[in-house]
Order: structure tokens, then sequence, then C-alpha cells
């Protein structure tokens, strides 16, 4: 089964943003594309947008002119759905609510041909219920864009319960055709991003619950010491806090109230006081004129230790050992150990591992970076025994490394540690339950959400035994089950742990 022919017309139903941007995307890929709203004149100022959005291309040279003059022609508003009855493709962008959608392609059934394939690019509602009232749903299929369309590569194309094997391919490599990256995915809740990114934001709000870190603090130490191109709290005030904290609602409820869903209280707290984002001037952050941006806590300069003691293996901050050699401190090695640096005045330096820094007296847990080398910005968790010459000597060994310094309450796992664990398990636990490949996963995640790299490679370069034993301290002490390894990273880490291979 192959791509539509270009000369095939495409109809986009509901021209908000993601309309407008899904009838950009097929336009500029060469069909003609019909627009349909149900509000009078709504059709024709999507078409006139549209319009003024390829000038913007031509002024930044990334059409011609002769490109936009053909695209504007093949753009046509539809004054009733009849209009859009030889399209061989209608996709719909309407109200996420069940009911408006399957009354509108029940009625859009009686009017396209049979041969006509049909798509919701729904992002929390299931892809069955929307095409279960139709009289041929194997012709229905999700193609989830992510905004703005235009932009983002990545299409989830979503296979129901009752799609035809047939018209997902053709979903699939119409959306190759048109220059996206498509993944396949079950019809899940979440499907692959929205299921897997839960724990991004879910682990920031716990931190922060906690009293681990304020808002500005746990987004410097996701993005400077995670490699992720945005923190948790920034990212959701410009996702809107109401839309983000619906979809993880959305989540949650269909997975039966599964515990490794539950929404946050705070976020909660946030939208019922109208604080929505960039959108309604404040968020977890200030957006009005004249507010300043609360910094991150960065630890005031401290003198470097003269040397440092290693004992045992550090796993996956062994790469620590290298830089403090090329910072010109010198390293005392000691083959025996739990994987530590000992410093001079006899502090203990541990990577966080979902234990408490208070279970270790006065040791201090230091959170897990993408990239020891690149990463500027260290967080360390000391205790309330913690002398103040150990965290002194702590913040001057990172800062000799030309890191900043956070110093973040005593929470188990920190930030970035417990933030990628939770997701490694629940890639692992999707692509075991058929959600979708672990190649589609890991696409999925680097394209739709940004992430420096895919979940399944990050969890094999962290070492599968490392991420699964983290996940089980933090389990013990939060016995909810929001922390329970799953069966899939069991499995997993316990065959690394052997040197076994098991098939995805």
């Amino acid at each position: 089964m192959t791509a539509l022919d270009l000369s095939s017309p495409v109809a986009v139903v509901g021209t908000g943003t993601m309309g407008q941007g899904i009838a950009q995307v097929a336009l500029v890929a060469g069909h003609p594309v019909r627009l349909y709203d149900a509000v009078p004149g709504r059709a024709r100022e999507a078409a006139d947008a549209i319009g003024a959005r390829l000038d913007r291309l031509v002024e930044k040279e990334r059409l011609t002119g002769a490109g936009r003059d053909a695209a504007r022609a093949r753009l046509k508003p539809a004054e009733t759905l009849a209009d859009l009855a030889d399209c061989a493709l209608v996709v719909e962008a309407v109200l996420e609510r069940l009911d408006v959608k399957r009354e509108l392609f029940r009625a859009l059934e009686d009017v396209v041909g049979d041969d006509c394939l049909l798509a919701t690019n729904t992002s929390s509602l299931s892809v069955t219920a929307v095409g279960g009232a139709l009289r041929a749903p194997g012709r229905f299929v999700g193609l989830h864009f992510f905004n703005p369309a235009p932009l983002l590569p990545l299409v989830e194309v979503v296979s129901g319960f009752a799609t035809d094997v047939a018209s997902a391919t053709r979903a699939y490599e119409t959306a190759r055709a048109w220059g996206k990256t498509p993944v396949t995915c079950a019809d899940t809740p979440g499907f692959v991003v929205n299921r897997v990114a839960r724990p991004f934001y879910a682990e920031a709000f716990a931190v922060h619950e906690h009293q681990g870190a304020g808002p500005a603090t746990i987004d410097a130490v996701l993005r400077e010491s995670g490699g992720f191109r945005m923190g948790a709290f920034e990212l959701t005030d410009l996702i809107g806090q109401d839309v983000n904290e619906s979809v993880t609602h959305s989540v949650w409820q269909a997975f039966f109230q599964d515990v490794r869903f539950t929404p946050s209280l705070v976020q909660r707290r946030l939208v019922e006081s109208g604080r929505l984002g960039r959108k309604s001037g404040q968020g977890w952050y200030d957006y009005r004129d004249g507010a300043e941006r609360p910094e991150p806590h960065t630890a005031e300069p401290a003198d470097r230790p003269a040397y440092v003691v290693v004992e045992g293996d550090l796993g996956p901050a062994a790469e620590l050992v290298t830089l403090i050699r090329e910072a010109g401190i010198e390293v005392r090695d000691e083959d025996a150990g739990t994987g530590a640096l000992v410093l001079p005045g006899g502090g203990r330096l541990h990577l966080t591992d979902g234990q408490t820094s208070a279970e270790l007296g006065g040791a201090i847990h230091f959170d897990l970076a993408l990239d020891y080398r690149r990463a500027t910005r260290i967080a360390l968790a000391p205790s309330g025994a913690t002398s103040p010459r150990a965290l002194a000597e702590a913040t001057g060994l990172f800062q000799a490394l030309g890191k900043k310094v956070s110093v973040v309450g005593d929470v188990p796992g920190m930030i970035v540690a417990r933030t990628v664990a939770r997701i490694v398990d629940l890639a692992y636990d999707a692509v075991a339950r058929g959600v979708a490949s672990e190649a589609d996963v890991d696409t999925a995640m680097r394209l739709g959400v940004n992430y420096p790299l895919g979940p399944l490679e990050w969890g094999r370069r962290l070492g599968l035994w490392w991420v699964y034993e983290l996940l089980g301290e933090l389990h013990v002490r939060e016995p909810s089950g929001r922390y329970a390894p799953s069966l899939a990273l069991h499995r997993h880490a316990h065959a690394s742990d052997a040197g076994e291979g098991i098939p995805s």
C-alpha cells in the first residue's frame, strides 16, 4: 500500500491552530486541500491565515513564489461537508470530545466514498472509541500530529482495534511522503509520547511538593544536568497548565487511575487559580510586564579539595574520575567500596540511588547527568548530618570541574535520576505491551518532546540494573506502586545483569 497520490484531495475538518497546521503540511506537500469548519466563515479565515504563513515561508526562502501561488490555488474553503465528497483523506481536528467527533465521522461516512481514509488527530481519546460508530471502521486511523504541525516532524499513526492494516499503512506512507517521521502505535491511552512522557512532569512536581527545590532550580537541573531542552515547569507554562493537566488526567483515568499516572495536586491548584502559563500571564512563572524570572539556586564559590579518594565503581558517573584528574586534582584509587568519592574532610559523595542522604549519615548524594563532561550544573543533596566542611568540599569539587552547583533537599532519587528512571521504565513497559517497537518509542520521544536520547537507549547507557535498583529503592520509600519497576524492566534488567539478551 502506497501513499496517497498528490492529485488526491485532502480535507481538514476543524480550523484551529492544529487544523491549520495539518492543512498547511498537506498543501505544501502538493495536495489539493479543502478546509471545513462548522462555524460559518472560519474556513475562509483559516485559508487566509495559511496564505499569510505561506508568504512568510517565501520571505524566509523556504518556498518559492511560484510554489506559494500554486499552493494557494489548491486551497479551498468548504461550505458544507458535502463539498468533501471527492476527498481521499479527511483529517479531523475538532474539539476533544468523544460525542462531537463520533457525530462528525458518522456524517462524513454518509458523504465520502468508500475508499476515503478517515483520520482523527486526537491526542487523548481512544481511536477505537471515536471510530466505533462507523459502518466501516477498518478505514479509520489516528494521525496524531504535534503542535506546530508544519515544524515538528513526528506523527503517531495509531491503529484502533478495528483498523485495517492497509489503512494504517497508507496513513503511514502518506505522512512520510509529506516529509514527516511517522511511528506506528497501538490504541492505548496516551499512545507513545503522552504515555511515556508523564514522569517528566510528575517527578518535577513531586520534588517541588516535597520541598526539594523551587521550579527555577528544578528546571535548571533538568536542562543543564539532564540535557532536556526545557524544564518541566517552563514547558508546562508554554503548553498551558490546563492542557497539560487535562492530558495527564485523561491518561490516568483511561488506565483506571493507575498510580503511575496520578495527576499533581499542586498543578490542579494552579489551574484552579487561573494561572495557566504564558497565555494567562502567570503560571509557575510570572510573565507579566516587569516581572523578574526567579534564578535557580547556585552555590557560592568554594575551594577545591586537595585530593579525592575514589572507592569502587561509580557506575553511570564513572567519567567524573577522568574529569577530576583533568582538573588537576589528585585522585587516589581504592578498589574496595560501593562507589563513592571521599573528600579530605571525610565527606562522602554518592551518585543518587533512590535512598535519602540521611540514611547514609553525613554523606551527600549528587544527581545523574546525561553527560558529566558537558553538564554545566550538578545538584547536591546533603542531609541534616552533613558537615559544613563536607558540603563546601563537595561544592568546590564540582566547581573545579566547571559546573555550577545547586544544593537541593534530601529527596530520594533527586531530580534527573528519578525522572529518567521512570521514563525508561514506562518505555520498556510500553514496548512489552505492544504499544510500539523499541525503535519507534525512541524516535517518538526524541522527535515528539525533544528528549536528548530515546529512553530505551538511555536505559542501556545507564545500565538497566542501575535503573531497576534505583526504582526499587524509591518503591521502598514510597510503596504506593508509583515507583515499582515494571515486569518488562525487571526481565530486561535481570537479563542484562546475567549477560543475556531478551528479544524485543
